[in-house]
């Protein structure tokens, strides 16, 4: 099982990022996929879900309507877009797979101006 996040970055306030997370060693289009995130000296956050179906996705408070978890189940990939980004969306964001217990390294997103 394994996980590769890409598309973090650098943003301004306001600012969108997409992060995508490649999988492979399973059965993807069955599996659900998270995103969390963690920033420095404070826990670990879920962000998003997405329920090995097209429709079926659950957010965070915090990110709701800001952000968009889909995935591409011929690319075996789940993305996060991410949408009018603030300072407190700065974190090292992971994707997570529960019924593995498995994640990737991560991909850094901060914003600043």
């Amino acid at each position: 099982v394994q996980l590769v996040e890409s598309g973090g970055g650098l943003v301004q306030p306001g600012g969108s990022l997409r992060l995508s997370c490649a999988a492979s060693g399973f059965t993807f289009s069955t599996t659900n996929i998270e995103w969390f995130r963690q920033a420095p000296r404070k826990e670990r956050e879920w962000v998003a879900s997405s329920y090995g179906g097209p429709r079926a996705t659950a957010y965070a408070d915090s990110v709701k309507g800001r952000f968009t978890i889909s995935r591409d189940n011929a690319k075996n990939t789940v993305f996060l877009q991410m949408n009018n980004l603030n300072p407190e969306d700065t974190a090292e964001y992971y994707c997570y797979a529960p019924g593995f217990g498995s994640r990737g390294q991560g991909t850094q997103v901060t914003v600043s101006s």
